[in-house]
């Protein structure tokens, strides 16, 4: 028998849990907007860049399998049929994927400029 994950309950915790997931399928550039103060949208954007279509569907899927084991269903989900701009909303954190021409031209940091940003960085490559 095993034992099912206790969920997740705080929002900041959860974000770097998303990161972390989008790690596992090798995303990069991932940055944590804290725009707690800044919109009633959300907390936190949880953003990356993806190399390919199936790579951003591999993102997306995880996050998504993942999530539902700690008990945490996305509310909505959007862009998966072209997959340039993957978006999944967990209510209080919302992922979004991005190809990299899509994050280049959207500039999504610079629109939530005054947001606190993170930078995610690889353990497992940060040695090399």
């Amino acid at each position: 028998m095993t034992k099912k994950k206790k969920p997740v309950e705080n929002s900041q915790q959860t974000a770097s849990q998303i990161a972390d997931l989008m790690l596992d399928k090798k995303a990069l550039d991932i940055q944590i907007l804290d725009v707690r103060g800044l919109t009633t949208l959300t907390d936190f954007f949880v953003i990356c860049t993806s190399e390919s279509q199936p790579q951003s569907r591999a993102i997306c899927n995880h996050l998504e399998d993942e999530m539902l084991k700690e008990g945490i269903k996305p509310w909505h989900r959007e862009g998966f049929e072209k997959l340039d701009w993957v978006l999944v909303d967990f209510v209080n954190i919302v992922a979004q994927i991005f190809s990299r021409e899509s994050r280049e031209y959207y500039d999504f940091e610079r629109l939530w400029g005054d947001a606190k940003i993170t930078k995610v960085i690889d353990k497992d490559t940060d040695d090399k």
